[in-house]
Order: structure tokens, then C-alpha cells, then sequence
């Protein structure tokens, strides 16, 4: 699913933990993440809501979250960030920090 600063404000207030990707098509090592994010958000589809931010598209929402590096992977929880990883990495670490929200 695509966040954009359109619908962001109406994602959150569904009430689910939101987990958001923060990318860009030239990222090399988002393109490793973007699978693992896929999967989850299949995964995870009825229990959080699981989306990507195309950082070159949607730079307000990069920037509202203080964006440096990307791929970025940030969860929030009653709209508020609780927990972020930065770069690539596996699944079973964000399975972890996606299961620690739910």
C-alpha cells in the first residue's frame, strides 16, 4: 500500500499500529527490505496496516518524521513512533518489532 500525505492522517486513525517503509527506486538496499515488507503486510493485513513512502514523491512525510536514510522502516502505535529500524534487514527482526505493537 502506498502512504501519501493524502491519506496518511486517514490510515492512522483506523486505530491499527501503522508500520511505514521509507524508500526511493534508486535505493539498492530497499530493494532487498521491499519483499520483507510485502510479505508482512500480507501477512499482517488484518491486524496493522503496513505501507511504503516513496521518499522523492513524498518528501513532507519523510520530513515529518525526520527522514536522513533510507530505507527507514518506522512503527507507530496511536499515531505516535515507537519503534524504527534503519537500513536493511531481515524479516524476523521486523516480524519482532511488528509483533511488539500489535
Amino acid at each position: 500500500m502506498e502512504i501519501t500525505s493524502q491519506n496518511y492522517d486517514e490510515l492512522v486513525a483506523q486505530g491499527k499500529p501503522v508500520v511505514i517503509d521509507f524508500w526511493a527506486t534508486w535505493c539498492g538496499p530497499c530493494k532487498k527490505v521491499a519483499p520483507i515488507v510485502e510479505e508482512l503486510a500480507g501477512e499482517y493485513a488484518d491486524k496493522a496496516i503496513i505501507g511504503k513512502v516513496d521518499v522523492e514523491e513524498q518528501d513532507d512525510l519523510a520530513a515529518k518524521f525526520g527522514i536522513r536514510n533510507i530505507p527507514t522502516i518506522i512503527f507507530l502505535k496511536d499515531g505516535q513512533v515507537v519503534d524504527k529500524q534503519v537500513g536493511a534487514t531481515t524479516k524476523a527482526v521486523l516480524e519482532e518489532k511488528l509483533k511488539a505493537i500489535l
